[in-house]
């Protein structure tokens, strides 16, 4: 999954010569962990955190503009970067959002529920494809447990013989998104 598959749009942006009052406003009123402030082309020169907010209201620095209280170089992304490659960014620099450019243009936001909803979506989705392959494989009857974490898949449940635990090894590989399987006969516990 890519960063276009989950970024939010439109995004609300904020210029240098914002008032910060008036950027303050939009974080608190529409929940926002960050503005990304653009210049007259929609080219991101900066962002704006709710910290970085603060750091200026605290220091005495409400009256100003954004363009004294943003914080650059900013940490972007392109519209083809993988979802690992962007938790990576948004850990490393601790951030929650992240906004995504394209020919230096800005295209959306990434935040951090944006990537939880799609790494939670993304197991699901495996969880589900594997139970229902599962399921086909045995006849309907529901004889394994299937548990996803990340993009491995844990299979519990009784296997007739090792061929059949690398069967159902084999089977859940071809699902798009499984990177490793570990089946775990329950019999031999």
């Amino acid at each position: 999954m890519r960063a276009r598959d989950i970024l939010s749009r439109p995004v609300v942006t904020v210029r240098r010569d914002t008032p910060l009052s008036e950027a303050v406003a939009l974080l608190t009123g529409h929940g926002f962990a960050a503005l990304p402030v653009v210049d007259d082309g929609e080219r991101v020169v900066g962002i704006l955190s709710e910290s970085d907010a603060m750091a200026a209201i605290e220091s005495g620095r409400e009256g100003s503009v954004v363009g004294v209280a943003m914080r650059t170089p900013v940490q972007v992304v392109g519209p083809t970067a993988e979802v690992p490659e962007i938790v990576k960014v948004i850990l490393d620099h601790h951030r929650r959002s992240l906004p995504v450019v394209e020919a230096g243009v800005l295209v959306g936001i990434v935040s951090r529920r944006d990537l939880l909803r799609a790494l939670a979506r993304d197991e699901q989705a495996i969880e589900s494809r594997v139970c229902s392959l599962l399921d086909d494989y045995s006849g309907s009857h529901r004889q394994w447990d299937v548990e996803v974490a990340g993009n491995t898949v844990t299979i519990r449940g009784i296997c007739a013989d090792e061929t059949e635990q690398r069967v159902l090894a084999a089977m859940t590989r071809t699902i798009a998104g499984v990177e490793d399987v570990q089946i775990v006969d329950t019999a031999a516990l």
